[in-house]
This record gives structure tokens, C-alpha cells and sequence, in this order.
């Protein structure tokens, strides 16, 4: 591509030219019918700025804090599943871009790269651990240990997988991961999502949650996992204020606003239209977050608004990634950035603090999908 990649979407474009079909698809695509998926983008647009105006912002001051861990900028990268699909550095040339930019990357259990290996890359980085609760609890115990001692700084537990949901383009693809790569926090080849074992004629990692991750979790299991770590404990999946108020009661650190990138329940709300209800539903006794259709700043900018500490991004990393690998993923982290500072000045913002929820308007005269 000759042209200069300046947004997001130029990146997204690329990506799907550079890489295989199957590896476009599986970061790409939602679940069924994808109508959350693209209403997790769409939704931004409902939500109308309203500036304010002469209010010296000649200097301003991105930085915030997450879980006490100081950030250079509220925007942070989210885990996503086999980053070395997109780039044969995968998630250490994240955890490098991440970094560099003085931002937090969260890991996901499923990384092509292992916990103590992104930890190497990148010691004096802040990240966090992903997690799935496995049938086996030894094995999930020994996941948690092995960040608390490689420096991560918080677990973000997935609460909306009990099963994996129905990925139409994974099915028809039957997607597996490319043979010279494997899950590399786990030694089995079972655990490990290797090509070496058959999975049929379905997704093949939609058989590899129903066959290792444990759907019969519930409320009980955040107190098993708070006994098994002193990490602070955020859920990550949800979308409804009595289930926030819940984690709260559990002693969660934070809660994680996400629909998993609309891969999950197709036809569930964009993550933008339910994070004011449940800010208010925690009163303030924990942090919110949010993840889901950040393609610009001023998507950061409204998140903000409507009461989020922080958004994280997934598939932005993923093409950066894609890009140029290390530096590709510090582009777009830029990218979103510089939309961000800008935002943040033309509504008359010069630091975090004064991002207020007067600042966003629904807009009621915009139809929903």
C-alpha cells in the first residue's frame, strides 16, 4: 500500500489485503448475523459533543491511572487471542509498542507468545493477565501464579464465555491455528489449540472452549479467585447493571464494559449504550472500563464522558500488528492518541479530569440499527 496510513481503518484495510483469509477472519468477524458488531461502531455516532469553548487549552495532560498503575493516556490495548498470526513477533512486539508509549497491555490466556515471555520483552511494562477459568483449577491457579510472578498487575477474568459463540466465517473456514504456532502458556496439545489434533468440521476453537473451559462458573468463583491471588480483580464481559452491582458486592477491583468485540451473543447492546447504567450502578466503589468499536479519538473521548476510566482496544492493535509489526502497533497507538488530545481540546478539556458526562448528548433523532 503506497498511500499513508492516517486512521484506524486504513490500517483495518490493509490488514485485510496482507493476511491469510481464515487469520482476516478470525480477528475480524463477529458472532452470527454480526448485527452487534457493527453496531458496536455505530453507536458512537448516536452520541452527540457539546463543547465548551475559551477555556485555555494550550496544555493539556492525558495521563490517568488504572488500578493505581499511572498510564500516559486513557487508551490501553485489550487482549486479543494468537497475535503471531499477524506478525511473527506477535504479543511481544505489543507488549514493546505498549511500552513505549507508556500505556498497559492486557494479555490474553490464548497469546501465541507465553506469559513469562512478554513479561521478558518488555519487564518494566504494565500488563495485565486475561483469564479463562478452566476445568481444570490447577491449571487455572497455575496460570494466575505465573503472572502475579512475572509482574502482571492485575487479572481481568472473562465472565461471557461459558461457550464460544457462533463465528459463521470461523465454521466455514474451520479455523485452526496454523501449524507452526500453538497456545503458548500451556503444554498439552490438547490445551494447546495445536493443528496436531483434528476438531472437525466446526471452528475448531468452538470445540476447544467446550471441551476445556469450564461452563458451570458462577458468582461463587470470583471469592475462589480473590482466595487464590492478591492481584486485584477486574470482570471483563459485562452488560447489565444488577450483574455490575453483583461484582461489586464480590469485591472486583473493576469492571470491564464489553460485549468480547460482539463475538460472543449476537444482538446484545453496543458496549457505549449500557456503560452510563452501570457507572451509576457502582456509584463510584469501582473503576469502568470499556472495550468495543474504539476506531477513533473521539470515541475515547465520549467513553469518557459517560463515565469510563479507561477503554481498551483490540482489533486496532491487531492490524497495526499486521502493519509492521512493533512500530505498526505504536502508529496506531498514536493515531488514536493525537484524535484524542485533539478531541479532548476542541471540547474545551485540558486534562482527564475535566471530561464531565454534560459533555455527550444522546442524539434522539438518530435511529438505532
Amino acid at each position: 500500500m503506497s498511500e499513508k496510513l492516517i486512521t484506524v481503518d486504513d490500517f483495518e484495510q490493509y490488514a485485510k489485503t496482507f493476511l491469510k483469509k481464515s487469520v482476516f477472519d478470525y480477528y475480524w468477524s463477529g458472532a452470527d448475523d454480526q448485527q452487534t458488531l457493527l453496531d458496536n461502531v455505530a453507536a458512537f455516532s448516536r452520541w452527540r459533543l457539546y463543547p465548551r469553548v475559551l477555556r485555555d487549552v494550550s496544555v493539556t495532560d492525558l495521563s490517568t491511572t488504572i488500578l493505581g498503575q499511572r498510564v500516559s493516556m486513557p487508551i490501553c490495548v485489550g487482549a486479543t487471542a494468537m497475535q503471531r498470526m499477524a506478525h511473527p513477533d506477535g504479543e511481544t512486539a505489543t507488549v514493546k509498542a505498549c511500552r513505549s508509549l507508556g500505556v498497559g497491555m492486557m494479555l490474553s490466556s490464548w497469546a501465541t507468545s507465553s506469559i513469562e515471555e512478554v513479561a521478558e520483552a518488555a519487564p518494566d511494562s504494565l500488563r495485565w493477565m486475561q483469564l479463562y477459568i478452566y476445568k481444570d483449577r490447577n491449571l487455572t491457579r497455575t496460570l494466575v501464579q505465573r503472572a502475579e510472578r512475572s509482574g502482571y498487575k492485575g487479572i481481568f477474568l472473562t465472565v461471557d464465555t461459558p461457550y464460544l459463540g457462533r463465528r459463521l466465517e470461523d465454521v466455514r473456514n474451520k479455523f485452526q491455528l496454523p501449524p507452526h504456532l500453538r497456545m503458548k502458556n500451556f503444554d498439552s496439545e490438547d490445551l494447546a489449540f495445536s493443528s496436531k489434533k483434528a476438531y472437525g468440521d466446526n471452528s475448531g476453537l468452538a470445540v476447544y472452549v467446550a471441551q476445556a473451559i469450564d461452563a458451570s462458573i458462577k458468582w461463587d468463583d470470583i471469592e475462589w479467585l480473590k482466595g487464590i491471588t492478591s492481584l486485584p480483580i477486574v470482570v471483563k464481559g459485562i452488560l447489565r447493571a444488577e450483574d455490575a452491582m453483583e461484582a461489586v458486592k464480590r469485591g472486583v477491583s473493576g469492571i470491564l464494559v464489553s460485549n468480547h468485540g460482539a463475538r460472543q451473543l449476537d444482538g446484545v447492546p453496543a458496549t457505549i449504550d449500557v456503560l452510563s447504567e452501570i457507572v451509576e450502578a457502582v456509584d463510584g466503589k469501582v473503576e469502568v472500563y470499556l472495550d468495543g468499536g474504539i476506531r477513533k479519538g473521539t470515541d475515547v473521548l465520549k467513553a469518557l464522558a459517560l463515565g469510563a476510566r479507561a477503554v481498551f482496544v483490540g482489533r486496532p492493535a491487531l492490524w497495526g500488528l499486521a502493519y509492521k509489526g512493533e512500530e505498526g502497533v505504536k502508529e496506531v497507538l498514536n493515531i488514536l492518541m493525537e484524535e484524542f488530545q485533539l478531541a479532548m481540546s476542541l471540547a474545551g478539556c485540558c486534562n482527564v479530569n475535566e471530561i464531565k458526562r454534560s459533555l455527550v448528548r444522546e442524539d434522539r433523532f438518530s435511529s438505532k440499527m
